[in-house]
């Protein structure tokens, strides 16, 4: 996807006529309401709900949940400076979201990895895909395909039950979208903003709207709602890629050091995206009697990215040590397993590649769609509830072009957990002619990633007086998903004999070349004074004139690969029976859901497509309990046996081996599930119509967790460290608390806060590793303060994410740092139409620090602050 710069052009004039229609309609329709009031006519009430009022919404839902919930209306969504659901979702207790991209994409909950954690839109899954060929698909969920304008309400549902759908450990998330009979007769929103992105520095246009219309007798209305956003983004990384791989380092005395850890290599990186997100959602709703509901909702949700990544690189375990270069005064650390990994020291240079920069161009997109029908039928004391649809998505990159320019060098090396500093001795990084190709390295990956499921499910809910029990709920769903990747490999044969000529030509090109100067200066926060800040820079246009115009010739030729195939299928039924139970203020449910997966793994295994199948079958109990102690105060408890399937590419038998580093990624067809026999208790006292103070204690046993582990293995006769995912032997035990409190002060203020503290602890593993728990975060803390009158409103919100734990690497845990960041937004209602809004993202610019747990820096990665302007209209 290239945009011209008069599609660019257009977008922001869209952008200032859309401000400028904003204001002119609301002001026409204040207008319009004026003179109805001087004629004496009837002038319909127009209801403003603020932050006060968005919040009492989210509270009552929490207080007549049958389980442990939490939840944020829409309206308090648009308080918030969040652009999708993720961003929003962080603001609830027990919540945190992974911020590697500069927005939020995966959730984490109550200690729990985002693939131990299902989203679900309407009751149902969403299909999704990503389109970073190093990305793979778990069983979360993709939310930068959703944006946040679409969301009705977002519920939280931290402690099941029998009818909800299995596969979720930490929580369910429930995206609700909205329905045209829900809302007024008439229902205009509209709104537009320009996105101000400080590493870019570039402004970028969104603009969203909903038209909502029901006839008079309200038995038949019609949604339609579209976001369509620009947003230029970029990230900066200073970035060390630590391996497995064991080496025997010598000094210049000769000593030798064995078993020593040394990074494959590492580099300054700047990665750039400009990215088109649109939006779309369609509802029809159908009420021809009081006992009937129908709904169509479709939506869609189209992703192009065009993407470029640059990385100016040292390479020391990927050439200069397996090639035997001496480090002069080398710089060790201890590694947790009992070996040592390099740190420092001036890798010399015996005329081995020392230096490389390799930019990536990509073209990609992500699709993905959601076609759902309900019917609510509503019996004398009985009602039915029948759904079904179709979810499908696609993604990947139609190019992922890999150019690669080396030359040789030494290496001086200095490392520590938040220091990434290298330089090249005799080579200015600024002078691309020190740089030329090799076309050996340079490749192509067309990658298509497909996800489609498609599903149906009844429920019943019987009215009865059998003893305490006040209803029966039962239900049957049936699901059949299937999930498959694709990879083309395209590369150029430089022994072929026939393209000789050409490859001598593409090797006679320097990095100075395809250059039109230097890079921005990178790290302005992340950076020390040794690390590397600017360099040549790859011009796309002149690559693709002077390299690609070779390359498009019938040089590169493109195969199937065959290890990054995998399609998943699974066969899920499930059947439940739940009981509701009232005796005066006690009163909740219990049930059990029974659950049946067929799993077929297919790959390609030693050259041959083959399939690994397997079954089994689970029964899911849980008990929700709930005391009214008074009218202001709650009592809850809940006990369950929860279970979390391992995700698609875990299950997946294939083998893919990185053409840069020459390691691999395999999955595992045979992984169990990840069960969790869980209980919590909690209270809540609701002290005012928008105040809380709660307190909930959870406690997790997990039967075992899943985590990444490296070891050799022999792949066509040559031995290379494969990563596979690996059941743990023993599984963990996870407690925590969550504190709630929400007040308004009056006179227009209020505030809200939550923390939850997670205790995890995972027992040592029989081979005598000791890992953290993936995903888990030991303290999450959210604080919101606000102010609202009749003319404006202001929000400053934080949150703070303690470290958290990745997989294995060069002898310990990969260790994300402690994240904070301050967010804003502030609203000017002009009229009872029309609302002005600026909001603040990542107002300090914070940094992304990942390191192992020895103190190896894996990445120092700074997003930038994100500020709009913009303006909506409400009718």
């Amino acid at each position: 996807m290239q945009r011209s710069r008069a599609h660019t052009a257009l977008f922001h004039k869209t952008l200032l006529a859309g401000t400028i229609a904003v204001i002119s309609a609301g002001a026409a329709a204040q207008e319009q309401q004026q003179e109805q009031a001087a004629d004496g006519k009837t002038v319909e009430e127009v209801v403003v709900t603020g932050i006060r009022g968005a919040l009492q919404q989210s509270l009552d839902v929490k207080r007549d949940a049958t389980s442990i919930v939490d939840a944020i209306s829409s309206e308090d969504i648009g308080k918030f400076p969040d652009k999708n659901v993720a961003d929003s979702l962080q603001r609830v207790p027990g919540v945190s979201v992974d911020r590697i991209w500069g927005e939020g994409r995966d959730i984490f909950v109550r200690g729990t990895d985002s693939t131990l954690n299902r989203t679900l839109m309407n009751g149902q899954n969403v299909a999704s895909a990503y389109w970073w060929a190093n990305d793979n698909p778990s069983r979360g969920f993709n939310y930068s395909i959703l944006a946040s304008e679409l969301v009705s309400a977002l519920e939280v549902y931290k402690s099941p039950e029998a009818r909800h759908d299995e596969g979720s450990i930490g929580g369910m998330v429930n995206v609700r979208t909205r329905n045209p009979l829900d809302l007024d007769p008439m229902t205009v929103n509209f709104s537009t903003e320009g996105t101000y992105s400080e590493l870019p520095d570039q402004w970028d246009p969104q603009i969203s709207g909903l038209l909502s219309w029901k006839n008079n007798t309200e038995t038949f209305g019609v949604l339609a709602s579209f976001n369509s956003q620009q947003r230029t983004m970029r990230r900066d990384g200073l970035e060390v890629f630590p391996t497995n791989d064991l080496y025997n380092v010598t000094d210049q005395n000769g000593n030798v050091t064995e078993n020593v850890y040394v990074p494959w290599g590492g580099g300054s990186a700047i990665f750039q995206q400009d990215r088109q997100r649109d939006t779309a959602n369609i509802t029809v709703q159908f009420r021809p009697s009081d006992r009937w509901d129908l709904a169509m909702n479709y939506v869609a949700s189209d992703m192009e990215m065009d993407n470029s990544n640059q990385n100016y690189l040292f390479v020391a375990g990927g050439y200069k040590i397996p090639n035997g270069d001496v480090v002069t005064n080398p710089v060790f650390i201890p590694t947790s397993d009992g070996n040592q990994a390099l740190v420092g020291g001036v890798i010399e240079n015996r005329n081995s590649i020392g230096v490389a920069d390799e930019p990536i161009v990509r073209d990609s997109f992500v699709e993905s769609e959601v076609l759902d029908f309900a019917a609510d039928y509503d019996g004398d004391g009985w009602q039915l509830h029948l759904q079904a649809g179709n979810t499908n998505a696609k993604g990947g990159s139609t190019k992922d072009r890999n150019y690669w320019f080396e030359g040789n060098a030494a290496e001086d090396l200095n490392f520590d957990k938040n220091t990434n500093e290298f330089s090249f001795p005799g080579v200015d990084p600024l002078d691309g002619s020190a740089l030329h190709l090799n076309a050996a390295n340079l490749r192509d990956w067309v990658r298509i990633m497909e996800d489609e499921e498609t599903y149906f499910q009844a429920d019943a809910n019987i009215d009865v007086e059998l003893g305490f029990i006040t209803a029966i709920k039962t239900g049957l769903k049936l699901r059949d998903h299937t999930i498959e990747n694709n990879r083309q490999n395209g590369s150029v044969d430089v022994n072929n004999p026939d393209i000789a000529e050409q490859v001598a030509a593409l090797n006679a090109i320097t990095l100075a070349d395809v250059s039109s100067g230097p890079s921005p200066v990178l790290h302005g926060e992340g950076a020390t004074s040794g690390s590397l800040t600017r360099y040549a820079f790859l011009d796309a246009g002149l690559a693709q004139q002077k390299v690609d115009s070779i390359l498009d010739a019938g040089v590169m030729t493109y195969a199937k690969d065959q290890r990054a195939y995998y399609k998943i299928n699974e066969e899920i039924t499930a059947a439940y029976a739940q009981a509701e139970f009232e005796s005066g203020q006690l009163h909740g449910n219990f049930g059990v859901r029974l659950v049946e997966t067929d799993q077929t793994s297919h790959a390609y295994i030693d050259g041959e497509r083959g399939a690994v199948g397997r079954s089994y079958r689970e029964a899911l109990p849980s008990v929700n309990v709930i005391y009214d102690l008074s009218e202001e105060i709650i009592l809850r408890a809940a006990a369950s046996r929860a279970m979390a399937r391992p995700t698609f590419q875990n299950l997946s038998s294939n083998i893919v081996i990185n053409a840069t580093s020459g390691t691999a990624t395999a999955g595992n067809p045979m992984l169990d599930p990840i069960f969790a026999d869980q209980f919590e208790i909690g209270a809540e006292w609701y002290f005012n119509d928008a105040s809380l103070l709660a307190a909930t204690y959870f406690n997790k046993d997990l039967s075992t967790f899943v985590f990444q582990d490296t070891q050799v293995e022999n792949i066509d006769g040559q031995n290379i460290n494969v990563t596979r995912p690996y059941n743990a032997d023993k599984g963990a035990d996870i407690q925590g608390i969550e504190l709630q409190v929400q007040h308004d002060f009056g006179s227009g203020f209020g505030a809200l806060a939550n923390y939850t503290w997670t205790d995890a602890k995972v027992p040592v593993n029989e081979d005598g590793t000791r890992l953290e728990l993936p995903g888990n975060s030991r303290d999450q803390f959210n604080a919101s303060a606000y102010y609202e009158d009749d003319a404006i409103s202001l929000r400053l919100s934080y949150n703070l994410r303690s470290e958290s734990y990745g997989g294995l690497t060069s002898g310990s845990q990969l260790v994300t740092d402690q994240y904070d960041q301050w967010d804003a937004t502030a609203n000017w209602m002009v009229n009872d139409n029309v609302d002005i809004f600026l909001t603040a993202v990542n107002l300090t610019n914070e940094i992304i620090y990942m390191r192992t747990a020895d103190g190896i820096p894996v990445g120092f990665y700074e997003n930038g602050a994100r500020f709009s302007l913009g303006a909506r209209l409400s009718y």
